[in-house]
């Protein structure tokens, strides 16, 4: 008789759970998101609902589409592979390769307002190997490809166009919402400055002019104004190393301020004044008010969080603890969600993924 009754509890307990998978609404879809609010850490106030969007490999720098429903990031999962540009659809988790699959690209952005087309740096055309590794016996530096140029491509990765053609670095595009200007860091006038040009490639226009690193510049939303990274060398002997590794096609990103300035390049100000690289900025919806990511708290400089912080530099808040690092953040354009990059909840050492969470002011 137990064994009977066991069998009837079982029964019904798959007919509930059929009857629950086939009453789900269209705004409970089957693949409904789930959640991983145990990886906020004590002191992340502003984040809920938090999810983790990639589980594997080295994934960076993901950024929204206009309306808020899919992302455009760079990811490779293997040492001996080199980032490639993916598309996901957040509801769903589809994601697609978009880029060639050929050398290494990095910085891709949707081609607002429309998205119908995405923009991204890659070295595919000077060869289909990954390029060399940066020379790390010099510390931890950057390398600045030359092969970088910037293309424009359909969603789907069809119909590629060559926005950038000079020998020397074209990197880091990011695009206005209005769809008016493409804003990216070059090399073609023999140091590392912030131009930009029209989505078709045409009316390159430089905007900074002092020795040093510029670059990962956003508009705001409104693309009025402009916040970027900045490293320029003062010293005799900062000057010296800047040009020496530049001339290797390298720089060394060890103390890096962040900067706003008008969409023309006029009324520079400096923002962050501290000994720590401050990068990855991104405006507030509202736009008086800069999120970014920082090594501020760490006397090591190796633990990085995020940041906010006022265009004027008052109101310095930190908005994450994980112990590692946690990067190159978004707002959605509505300003509901966040997007990050972290090493939290890692499936193996080295792994970097994308985690979306809702903002509460």
């Amino acid at each position: 008789m137990t064994e009977n009754l066991s069998g009837i509890q079982a029964t019904l307990i798959v007919l509930l759970l059929a009857l629950s998978f086939f009453n789900r609404s269209a705004n409970d879809p089957i693949s409904a998101p789930i959640y991983n609010d145990f990886l906020i850490q004590e002191g992340e106030t502003h984040f809920t609902n938090f999810r983790q969007l990639t589980h594997s490999g080295e994934n960076a720098e993901a950024y929204f589409s206009v309306d808020g429903k899919s992302l455009i990031f760079q990811a490779h999962d293997g040492d001996s592979l080199c980032d490639q540009i993916y598309i996901m659809d957040i509801a769903s988790g589809k994601t697609e390769m978009v880029s060639t699959g050929d050398g290494v690209t990095t910085c891709s952005y949707f081609n607002y307002p429309d998205c119908e087309k995405i923009i991204y740096a890659s070295t595919h055309l000077g060869g289909k190997s990954c390029p060399p590794k940066p020379d790390f016996s010099h510390g931890y530096v950057w390398k600045l490809y030359p092969d970088f140029d910037i293309f424009r491509s359909d969603m789907d990765g069809t119909n590629l166009e060559r926005l950038t053609n000079s020998p020397n670095y074209d990197a880091e595009a990011t695009m206005a919402f209005d769809g008016s200007k493409i804003i990216f860091t070059s090399l073609s006038s023999g140091d590392l400055e912030i131009w930009t040009m029209n989505p078709d490639g045409t009316g390159k226009t430089q905007l900074t002019n002092r020795l040093g690193y510029d670059g990962g510049a956003f508009f705001n939303n409104d693309a009025s104004e402009i916040v970027w990274r900045v490293y320029h060398s003062e010293s005799e002997n900062e000057i010296s190393d800047y040009k020496s590794l530049l001339a290797e096609n390298s720089i060394r990103p060890m103390a890096l301020q962040l900067w706003i300035m008008n969409a023309n390049g006029s009324g520079k100000k400096q923002v962050t004044d501290n000994d720590a690289a401050n990068f990855g900025p991104y405006f507030f919806p509202h736009g008086n008010r800069i999120i970014f990511c920082s090594n501020l708290h760490d006397p090591k400089g190796r633990d990085f969080d995020l940041y906010a912080i006022n265009t004027d530099g008052t109101n310095l808040e930190r908005i994450t603890y994980f112990d590692g690092f946690d990067g190159f953040p978004m707002f959605s354009p509505d300003g509901k969600y966040l997007v990050f990059a972290s090493n939290r909840n890692q499936a193996k050492q080295g792994d970097t993924n994308i985690f979306l969470c809702e903002w509460n002011d």
